[in-house]
């Protein structure tokens, strides 16, 4: 049975369109990246959610996904290397009321900001997080990224191939606590739309990997997972309460044979639809989830795409909120002079 999710969105609010969100900027991405798609598609979706421009900022470290505020016509910082995170925490709880959506990159959020990345999973503030996961660092020219796969070659920094074990950025993001994580693909422009959605009612932080294609240092690399002639064999989709079936043919699912997954034909009489894992993105034990993101590092397995987990925990500023408000009743507003003035003190000449 599926649970009736409560919608975020304003009643009254404005009529936009994803032209009130197109800013007056040049695009400056390569032809054929797929930052244009998720760009498009956040454009798409803004509208939808009934807010007004001036209520919603994007924020962005470094990386060519972090050119992204300069696209929406929406408040927006470029900050600096890794540091989104931190920035877009002082923003909420300066401001709870605003949208706060993060825009980086596999190497920007898992690199240089992994710390601040994993706090800000833990911390659970109300923040949408939109990683691009190109497993490349594609604006300083091609280094091997902690998405890269394990024997990568890249001219500039991997000659002879990566030696590092990638990160897999939804374990990641479920180890931290994230209450919210999904996975979606830069040419599947309806599925990514719907996460994006699904990622701003979500009440609390919430995180998408977007697989998006570096046509000029990586091309390709998620192609398995993205084209008509393969997608349907190596992808499977996650809905709620509903089996894990995929294929071009849906004759494919996926079992638990002891703690593996394992593929199995439902089309031959051995295995049916009834044993195959049924999936709960609501559960608050996040086993399952790991459990799904695992099949990501697992050979011969399809990737999940959708939303693995959605689950509703206290947020950070509400919390902080909280606590002042309880801190004021208890002894009063305060006086920050004479706060600096209690006890010794000296005077410097």
């Amino acid at each position: 049975m599926k649970r009736k999710r409560t919608s975020r969105i304003p009643v009254g609010a404005p009529t936009l369109t994803k032209k009130d969100f197109e800013s007056d900027q040049d695009i400056r991405w390569c032809p054929g990246c797929g930052d244009y798609s998720i760009l498009a598609q956040t454009q798409r979706i803004m509208p939808e959610l009934g807010i007004p421009q001036e209520n919603i900022v994007f924020i962005s470290g470094i990386g060519c996904s972090s050119r992204f505020p300069y696209y929406m016509n929406t408040y927006g910082f470029h900050t600096i290397h890794g540091r989104a995170p931190t920035i877009a925490s002082g923003v909420k709880m300066a401001n709870p009321d605003l949208s706060v959506w993060v825009i980086t990159g596999d190497g920007d959020a898992l690199s240089i900001g992994g710390n601040h990345f994993i706090h800000l999973m833990r911390r659970n503030f109300d923040i949408n997080v939109l990683l691009f996961n190109n497993r490349i660092y594609g604006l300083t020219k091609g280094q091997y990224s902690p998405t890269s796969e394990r024997g990568q070659k890249m001219y500039q920094s991997s000659a002879l191939g990566s030696l590092d074990t990638p990160f897999n950025p939804i374990s990641l993001a479920l180890a931290s606590g994230s209450t919210f994580v999904a996975r979606s693909l830069d040419r599947d422009p309806e599925h990514l739309r719907l996460v994006i959605k699904s990622a701003f009612e979500h009440k609390g932080t919430s995180f998408i990997e977007i697989y998006q294609n570096c046509n000029i240092f990586n091309d390709g690399t998620f192609f398995q997972y993205t084209e008509k002639e393969t997608k349907a064999d190596n992808t499977v989709f996650l809905e709620h309460g509903e089996p894990l079936v995929f294929g071009a043919e849906r004759d494919k699912g996926i079992q638990l044979n002891g703690f593996q997954p394992e593929v199995v034909d439902i089309t031959n009489g051995e295995y049916t639809i009834n044993d195959l894992i049924v999936h709960d993105q609501y559960t608050e034990n996040p086993t399952l989830a790991e459990f799904l993101a695992g099949m990501s590092s697992t050979p011969d397995m399809p990737h999940p795409m959708g939303i693995f987990r959605s689950v509703q925990h206290p947020c950070y500023e509400d919390l902080m909120t909280n606590q002042i408000r309880t801190a004021k009743e208890r002894t009063g507003e305060g006086d920050l002079e004479a706060l600096l003035n209690d006890g010794e003190t000296w005077t410097v000449s």
